[in-house]
């Protein structure tokens, strides 16, 4: 039986904030209840972020990456090949062969619209700032959508906040803002994963004194391409930026790590971080960037140490979520993390790992604002490591939640692998080498930090 839990006007739709993974499942689940949906990319197409990382291959594999309820619209449209199961895509196979195929069925459906270009600047309820108490449980929502007409006000009868946290990676600064002259040198700074198979993007490190601030995954991804690109050019160092006083875990276990591939990547990494082209420098938390008469960088610790004659900068310390379109509705979210609360003991990085977080649903992700839900990524806060079938049975139990089918939100359908559902390709290129490989993985250790919906692997062909 059906239950009424939120009281806003039914003849609204269920916004959806960001067509990534997440939130197209999310729509896939709204639809199939027969729900009016809108879904809000601020980029140009489906799966925007993951194109700009569409190099690195995913160390979750496809049966992990297929949300059930859009497998399902899929299958019936008829025009959809599914993927192997067993194999491992790159980010840019993920959108091309599942994203761009379930977004355009999605807009095509009578109760769904995937809009592009189309950016939320604020989410409040109509005709109530955030002071006002009356009302909120029975008002519509208006969200303010900056598109390629203008502005415009779109009212919800619910919010889905699946934006994620590509848009605001954490900075070279060690106290959490920019460090001094990162702004005015960032023409010198990448953030997150380069894609070092393009000769172009190769062409920018070859033969230069790179810094990579970093210690997890895709940093290790990083440290393996650039050693390859060692090998080619001679010429081209690595000062690896470490703030801990030593390289310490950060390769994982190696042949002990309870994820296979996990441990063969921090395998490849350390070998590659022991070669002569990289030099470890410990203890570094960035103050400040300056440029040198040369034109080329200074980077200086906060205790004086300096690392000199710098060409160019990757920063891949993890991201974090923006709230800041969200300063009119009212949000109870942990003070470290900016997670939802209730998950905040279960994903912090100091004792998080891949099989520990419970499934969870509606009452976890829901806000103190009635009908506003925060799901996928951005749901973790500046947690590392995220899922994409946690995200997936976030969205089922929201949307059955939203429908007042209280009992199928309540229930728990995501069955995880032994291993935490972390398979994955690690340190493979091709998803036709992991045929001789035993079913492991990794992706979310401690260490982890990076540009992840889900947590990535490594940069593909490297």
């Amino acid at each position: 039986m059906k239950q009424t839990i939120w009281r806003t006007p039914m003849q609204h739709p269920v916004v959806i904030i960001g067509a990534g993974p997440v939130g197209l499942a999310a729509a896939a689940h709204a639809v199939e209840r027969g729900m009016d949906v809108v879904v809000l990319e601020a980029g140009p197409d489906a799966g925007a972020a993951i194109g700009q990382w569409a190099h690195v291959r995913l160390f979750s594999s496809w049966a992990e990456l297929v949300d059930p309820a859009a497998r399902r619209l899929l299958d019936a449209a008829g025009t959809w090949t599914a993927p192997d199961d067993g194999a491992y895509p790159t980010g840019g196979e993920w959108r091309e062969h599942y994203l761009h195929p379930l977004a355009e069925l999605l807009d095509a459906h009578a109760l769904g619209s995937v809009e592009y270009d189309a950016r939320v600047t604020g989410v409040g309820r109509a005709g109530r700032d955030l002071l006002v108490d009356s009302g909120r449980e029975t008002d519509a929502f208006a969200v303010h959508v900056q598109d390629r007409t203008g502005h415009r006000r779109l009212l919800a009868r619910a919010v889905v906040d699946a934006s994620g946290t590509w848009t605001t990676p954490n900075p070279l600064g060690a106290d959490g803002y920019p460090a001094l002259g990162e702004r005015e040198h960032a023409v010198r700074i990448t953030y997150g994963i380069p894609d070092l198979a393009d000769p172009a993007v190769a062409a920018r490190y070859a033969g230069k004194h790179v810094a990579v601030a970093g210690r997890g995954a895709s940093a290790q991804g990083v440290l393996i391409g650039l050693a390859a690109l060692a090998q080619r050019d001679a010429d081209t160092r690595v000062s690896w930026l470490l703030r801990r006083p030593s390289v310490g875990d950060a390769f994982g276990g190696g042949d002990n790590d309870q994820l296979e591939q996990r441990g063969r990547l921090g395998q490849e990494a350390r070998a590659a971080a022991g070669g002569g082209a990289i030099t470890h420098v410990t203890r570094f938390r960035t103050e400040a960037v300056a440029g040198q008469p040369d034109g080329r960088l200074t980077l200086r610790s906060v205790d004086g140490a300096e690392v000199t004659d710098v060409d160019e900068v990757i920063v891949v310390t993890g991201f974090r979520p923006d709230f800041s379109f969200l300063s009119e509705v009212r949000l109870d979210l942990d003070p470290a993390l900016g997670s939802a609360r209730a998950l905040a003991d279960q994903i912090h990085p100091d004792h998080h790992s891949c099989g520990d977080v419970a499934p969870h649903g509606y009452r976890e992700l829901a806000q103190p604002e009635p009908g506003l839900f925060l799901v996928g990524m951005k749901s973790y806060g500046r947690a590392p490591s995220f899922l994409a079938m946690t995200g997936f049975e976030q969205v089922r139990s929201v949307v059955a939640a939203l429908d007042g089918d209280l009992e199928a939100a309540g229930r728990v359908e995501l069955v995880l692998p032994e291993t935490g559902v972390c398979n994955g390709a690690g340190a493979f290129d091709a998803p036709d080498a992991l045929a001789d490989t035993a079913v492991g993985g990794g992706c979310c250790s401690a260490a982890t930090s990076g540009p992840e919906l889900v947590t990535i692997g490594r940069p593909s062909g490297q």
